[in-house]
């Protein structure tokens, strides 16, 4: 019956979310007055052949899930361990209430060496961090995805989930971008680092070409930072976030049409913020008036 069900999914989960979903998911009864509570298939210590480490990997699967026969997009999220943060099943459940959205699964994976494996997996930093980004891939994309699939992340994770994006838009949709790190620099300010070919992500995008059919969704906050480094009176995190989107802009992509930006008045860097505007990537991305 598990395997009947999961291969109406619209994906092929990766090898390694595969043997866990078969072996360690249970489908407890669904809470009529709050069907998505405590609605998660948990899975423990998934082994990855790529990083040569374990991962537990949380499937949350939508309300109508053991009754119906529809295909199901999907989101993936970085950091999976700060799900409670983000409040995450909190925020989808009240979403699915009001029907503002569709019922989506969402596939959370917690970070293991989160300085190594977040990042851009073509290239390091300048302080050699992201050394193992490209195994992270990797151990992303085993199998083939969906097109219907997301990947959202925040910060450094944020980072990654666009990277992950932009490298395999075959098998993505959607990127989602919290405070994400686009700073992620080749070179030190003190060694001549210079905004127009330094940071990896930004010369990533300028050396490609246009992926069709992808759609970014940015957010920053004016609080994200305090540094300026260009003293134009902008933070950091701003002026790289609107920066990459320039440079979306010179490949082809629009405003609005394919690209959306949330700039938080107050927002910082941290889970307080991205629980809030969660929703609002939610309804951009599987909204049921889109």
């Amino acid at each position: 019956m598990i395997l009947h069900k999961f291969a109406r999914i619209s994906l092929i989960f990766p090898i390694c979310l595969l043997l866990c979903f078969l072996t360690e998911t249970t489908h407890p009864e669904l809470n009529k007055s709050n069907p998505f509570a405590d609605y998660a298939d948990v899975c423990h210590e998934i082994f990855s052949r790529h990083l040569q480490a374990f991962r537990q990997v949380h499937i949350y699967l939508p309300p109508s899930y053991s009754e119906s026969e529809q295909n199901y997009s999907v989101l993936y999220i970085n950091d999976g361990q700060d799900m409670k943060l983000l409040k995450l099943k909190k925020k989808l459940n009240a979403l699915y209430l009001l029907n503002k959205i569709e019922e989506v699964i969402v596939v959370s994976i917690p970070a293991g060496n989160r300085m190594q494996e977040y990042g851009t997996a073509s290239q390091p930093d300048y302080q050699k961090r992201g050394s193992l980004a490209g195994k992270y891939s990797k151990f992303i994309i085993t199998k083939k995805l969906a097109k219907s699939t997301s990947f959202i992340g925040f910060s450094l994770g944020g980072l990654t989930a666009f990277d992950l994006v932009w490298n395999y838009p075959m098998f993505f949709g959607k990127a989602g971008a919290f405070s994400a790190s686009f700073w992620w620099r080749s070179k030190a300010f003190e060694d001549g680092f210079k905004e127009d070919k330094d940071r990896i992500m930004h010369n990533i995008v300028k050396k490609s070409n246009h992926k069709r059919g992808l759609k970014f969704w940015f957010q920053a906050g004016t609080e994200d930072e305090k540094s300026d480094r260009n003293k134009n009176g902008i933070i950091d995190a701003i002026d790289d976030t609107l920066d990459l989107m320039k440079e979306l802009r010179h490949k082809g992509y629009k405003n609005k049409l394919d690209m959306h930006y949330e700039e938080v008045e107050g927002g910082e860097h941290n889970y307080q913020t991205w629980s809030a505007i969660f929703p609002k990537f939610m309804l951009w991305a599987y909204g049921t008036e889109n």
